[in-house]
């Protein structure tokens, strides 16, 4: 694809990145992920919203044939995202083969004749084929999606990084070519309690109280942890509060794994929790595992 000057869209930053499911037009945001289940959550969120919203979807993977990109995206899709298969195989997400073509031209042709209503690009980064991110080559690869994004008027674009190839600190190249960095929608998030996923080690992080309002949410996003995971972790040094039933459901979570003796760690739980883990006995519950107090 044809490069150009280095430019940033509209879009969250900072943090864990704007929850990729609040993308919207004229974002060209990016993805370090820490594993591929991370990749997969995102990506695969990030196109669904896509398919539901009429949108035209293109994947591009400079230096590497398109059919080889085709049969990558069937591989992923396969298990558990009948949708995103059948995507592929239809054309709906369209895999073009991109080297050498302006970035403005590849979105006009996603778009087809028929206009449709928006355009999401997927952008697999290679160092291969357009060099390190702050090298010339790579800014201006990216400054060509940035700016096609931009005067297209209804694309967005989410390029995704393996978050391995950077050194700590080290996505600040990143953040110059982008107009911030995507993460994973919410488990839930009702203004109260917010539960996020993680990815590298599973498990969740929650943020704000957690009390007869929000159990509810709290149950449902333990109960839709992987039961095969031999390990969970769960962040809860964003959590003001929790009453007991929040906590008998914390420690609890192994109620619903299909591995034996499966083991939870709890992350920089706040003082209060660990207080009322001492109090009710179900501190030295068997497989939990206290990683730190906040």
């Amino acid at each position: 694809m044809a490069g150009g000057e280095g430019m940033t869209g509209r879009g969250g930053a900072g943090g864990h990145g704007a929850a990729v499911g609040a993308m919207r037009s004229g974002d060209h945001l990016f993805l370090a992920y820490g594993s591929a289940a991370e990749r997969h959550a995102v990506l695969s969120a990030y196109l669904r919203a896509g398919l539901a919203a009429g949108h035209a979807l293109v994947h591009l993977a400079d230096g590497e044939p398109a059919r080889a990109v085709r049969d990558r995206l069937r591989a992923l899709f396969a298990a558990d995202a009948p949708d995103l298969l059948a995507a592929v195989n239809d054309g709906r997400l369209a895999v073009p083969d991109a080297a050498g073509r302006p970035a403005g031209e590849v979105i006009a042709a996603a778009r087809g004749p028929d206009r449709r209503a928006g355009v999401r690009v997927s952008v697999e980064a290679s160092p291969a084929s357009r060099g390190w991110p702050g090298t010339a080559g790579f800014a201006a690869f990216e400054g060509a999606v940035g700016r096609a994004v931009a005067e297209a008027g209804d694309a967005m674009a989410l390029c995704q990084f393996d978050a391995s190839w950077f050194a700590p600190g080290g996505l600040g190249a990143l953040e110059a070519c982008h107009g911030g960095r995507a993460g994973a929608d919410a488990v839930f998030d009702d203004g109260v309690l917010r539960i996020d996923p993680l990815f590298a080690p599973p498990g969740l992080r929650l943020s704000g109280s957690i009390d007869e309002s929000t159990l509810p949410g709290l149950l449902a996003a333990l109960r839709g942890l992987d039961g095969r995971a031999a390990h969970v972790c769960l962040d809860l040094a964003g959590v003001e509060f929790c009453d007991l039933a929040g906590l008998r459901a914390l420690v609890g979570v192994n109620e619903w794994s299909i591995v034996p003796d499966r083991l939870v760690v709890l992350r920089s739980a706040p003082g209060c929790v660990e207080m009322m883990m001492r109090a009710s006995g179900w501190a030295g519950a068997p497989g939990v595992v206290h990683e730190g107090v906040r």
